[in-house]
């Protein structure tokens, strides 16, 4: 006869326990245990560390830099010159003084760390030119990074964009984040859609994720958007009053415009890049203030191409998800405006397609490869945690879904050259998984879509 089990009440609660996970996941939780790190691994020193690149003004002429020491390190520098083959460029490197903030975040549940940061920003840089730096305290210095300026013209370049890291990031997003630097070397920036870690005042989270992409980093500018797990209480009083707060570390170790809607500064922000206006908004929070905002923004707007990003979709994509105010808000202006592309994260799925029937028309002599589009909307993940796709897919907006997956870790390689943006989405393994063109006329209008997922591996379910 079978055996009995020896604990009823401990079987019932592994049962429950994995029947959470399925409704969570959409799956049953099969990654190996976590890794245990000790405390000390997160804490701050005198040796610079969470060295970041990111846009604070004209990304031709500016560069900004952050990075994180303990309270012992009152006064930061950082120094700069034109990169050279020599290994004496150094003798010409002009030194900056960094400025210094404080987090006190001792108090706050996952935080529990007091550390100074410090930001430089490189002004009066030239464009299209190749610079050297280090940051440190005069005694204690981090590496020498490199980083090249944009150009002053729309020349050619690439960008990376993935979706939400947020869980096993050491473990499993690390592979992602160094797959998609070693495709595209020559990037200029990388978009996070949000969801870079699960807690938003979580040390250790925070520290796996700049861990997970080292000197990448220091190399390559990241475009962050919030997204909802950078929001969460950080007092007692908050929970009590069910209130959550951007994390505590977002403005200290992200340097970022300030050129967005009041309450929102540097999470909502815009700038150009040789010829390509991009516009980071956040979807958490104030909502109708950014679409005003928004329509000025793309208003006044020279360049050729439009990429806009943020972490809740237009076009949901998981379970019972949706985003109406953001779809009735924003949409319309991405219409009114020719927006080409929409990147966005949260629902840990892959998607691809274009909004209206106006954007699923074919042209007159034209075959469906090579047809007309407007604003493409796509949905990424880039972490270890994954949802299933919605039964319904996009069958309940006015939407046409081209390309899916699930269980699948991607990022993106989006490439800008004249008339011509190529878009391309790759597994952490390396395989082209999905891929496009979109390519402007003479006249502004919608853009000649050209369909190249023919080369790609098989969609995943």
């Amino acid at each position: 006869m079978p055996l009995k089990p020896l604990f009823p009440a401990l079987q019932l609660t592994a049962i429950l326990v994995l029947s959470l996970v399925d409704t969570c996941f959409g799956q049953a939780d099969t990654h190996p245990d976590r890794p245990v790190f000790h405390k000390r691994w997160t804490l701050p020193t005198d040796q610079p560390d969470r060295v970041i690149l990111t846009f604070a003004g004209d990304p031709a002429t500016q560069q900004s830099v952050t990075w994180r020491t303990d309270t012992t390190v009152r006064q930061a520098i950082a120094e700069i010159a034109v990169a050279d083959a020599s290994p004496n460029f150094y003798r010409t490197a002009q030194r900056l003084n960094a400025k210094t903030e404080k987090l006190d975040a001792a108090a706050v549940k996952g935080a529990e760390v007091a550390a100074n940061y410090h930001s430089v920003t490189f002004t009066g840089l030239q464009p299209g030119l190749l610079y050297a730096y280090r940051v440190g305290d005069g005694v204690h210095w981090s590496e020498w990074f490199q980083f090249r300026t944009a150009s002053r013209e729309a020349k050619p370049f690439s960008f990376l964009y993935v979706g939400d890291a947020q869980n096993y990031i050491l473990e499993l997003w690390s592979r992602l984040i160094r797959a998609g630097f070693s495709k595209a070397p020559d990037a200029r920036f990388i978009i996070h859609a949000g969801d870079l870690v699960s807690e938003a005042h979580s040390e250790r989270q925070w520290h796996e994720w700049f861990t997970a992409g080292g000197w990448i980093h220091g190399m390559l500018p990241s475009v962050p958007v919030p997204g909802n797990h950078e929001y969460r209480a950080a007092t007692a009083a908050d929970e009590a009053n069910k209130e959550s707060r951007l994390s505590v570390q977002w403005r200290h170790q992200f340097t970022l415009p300030l050129n967005g809607p009041a309450d929102l500064q540097e999470t909502a922000y815009t700038f150009d890049y040789q010829g390509v206006r991009i516009v980071a908004l956040n979807s958490n929070r104030q909502q109708e203030v950014q679409a005003a905002w928004l329509d000025s923004v793309l208003t006044k707007n020279p360049n050729k191409w439009t990429v806009v990003s943020f972490h809740h979709p237009v076009f949901s994509t998981a379970g019972e998800r949706d985003n109406p105010r953001i779809r009735e808000l924003w949409k319309p202006i991405f219409d009114k405006h020719g927006v080409d592309l929409v990147l966005q994260g949260h629902d840990h799925t892959y998607a691809r397609g274009h909004s209206g029937p106006t954007s699923q028309n074919v042209v007159a002599g034209m075959n469906t490869r090579d047809s007309r589009t407007g604003t493409v909307y796509v949905v990424s993940v880039s972490g270890g945690k994954m949802y299933d796709f919605k039964p319904d897919a996009w069958d309940k907006y006015d939407a046409k879904l081209v390309r899916k997956a699930e269980n699948t870790q991607l990022f993106q390689v989006i490439q800008v050259d004249g008339n011509t943006l190529r878009y391309q989405a790759f597994t952490t393994t390396g395989e082209l998984y999905d891929a496009f063109d979109l390519v402007k006329g003479a006249k502004k209008g919608q853009n000649r879509f050209v369909e190249r997922v023919g080369s790609a591996v098989a969609e995943r379910h």
